[in-house]
């Protein structure tokens, strides 16, 4: 279905847009997914975001992964990120994931991310202190669930946030009849070495990936993205904390901004696809089906680097 809108306040008016929703009894579709976009000049973002954008105007909505900004409380910024989306975003909706860096004031300090809560109206999730926080939402045969990964900065503000979240992300993995399971989290599953802090072979999980890998493969998620990381890499199948051929696939989803982490962190075991070093920004395609569901990532230019699909 499409709508016709337009904005407004007092006497003044926006142009008219159309606007898409979820297609009715339809499990076909497509999603443009964007990594941290978190930038000091978002020339880069709004490059990739119309380029990804020209080459796929048949997407039924996009996801930004958090950090959509490098500062949550700088409306500069925040005018960067939207006119990078413009067009796209005047005609299909945008799933955000919260990331950390809409939490930092301008001073840098940690605060609410007031500003990031108050840009976006997001499905309910039952608990009006953390609406717009974590929330879950369904296309086609797929259930997503947004989850906020930043309990531990924001602890001092909300200290009751991830005992909240874990009950209510059980329920929602719980009672969802979709085929597909999709969770979108901003920090990652693993732990990485660098050279200052080398893990060499060691397979070690992050404080996220150690509460939530659990509860994924108790309600067999089938599909983790995150990002934070700067870097895209796919993963072996994991359950259990190991490889095996059962369990949920995660995508470390890459970098859409002008921040990047050149080189810097080492591979880990568990990683089956690891770009050429230096990286450049990318960002992927989500195609579902009736049987299906496939992830492609693309460098700016459209070049695809990486593909997977799962099938059931």
């Amino acid at each position: 279905m499409v709508y016709d809108y337009r904005l407004g306040f007092e006497n003044n008016r926006s142009d008219w847009y159309k606007l898409k929703t979820a297609k009715e009894n339809n499990n076909k579709f497509k999603a443009l997914i964007f990594p941290d976009s978190q930038s000091n000049d978002y020339t880069e973002w709004e490059s990739l975001a119309m380029n990804a954008w020209q080459n796929n105007q048949d997407s039924d909505f996009f996801i930004n992964m958090g950090d959509l900004v490098d500062n949550g409380y700088d409306l500069v910024q925040w005018n960067g990120w939207f006119d990078g989306v413009e067009p796209m975003v005047n005609n299909i909706p945008v799933a955000p994931v919260q990331g950390n860096h809409e939490t930092y004031t301008t001073d840098w300090q940690v605060a609410m991310p007031n500003v990031y809560l108050e840009m976006f109206k997001l499905p309910t999730n039952g608990n009006d202190k953390y609406q717009n926080q974590y929330y879950s939402f369904d296309y086609g045969d797929v259930h997503f669930t947004v989850i906020n990964t930043q309990d531990d900065e924001m602890a001092e503000f909300e200290p009751d946030l991830l005992n909240e979240q874990i009950k209510w992300l059980e329920n929602d993995l719980a009672t969802t009849d979709k085929k597909w399971k999709v969770v979108l989290m901003h920090r990652d599953i693993l732990n990485y070495g660098r050279e200052a802090k080398p893990l060499g072979d060691e397979i070690s999980f992050s404080r996220h990936g150690e509460i939530y890998m659990p509860i994924f493969d108790k309600y067999d998620v089938d599909a983790v993205l995150t990002a934070h990381l700067h870097t895209y890499r796919r993963r072996a199948l994991i359950r259990d904390f190991a490889q095996n051929e059962q369990g949920t696939l995660y995508i470390l989803t890459g970098v859409a901004g002008n921040v990047r982490y050149p080189s810097l962190w080492h591979k880990n075991p568990l990683d089956e696809y690891v770009p050429p070093q230096s990286e450049t920004n990318n960002y992927l395609v989500l195609e579902a089906d009736e049987n299906s569901l496939t992830f492609n990532c693309y460098l700016p230019d459209s070049t695809q680097i990486d593909t997977v699909t799962l099938t059931k």
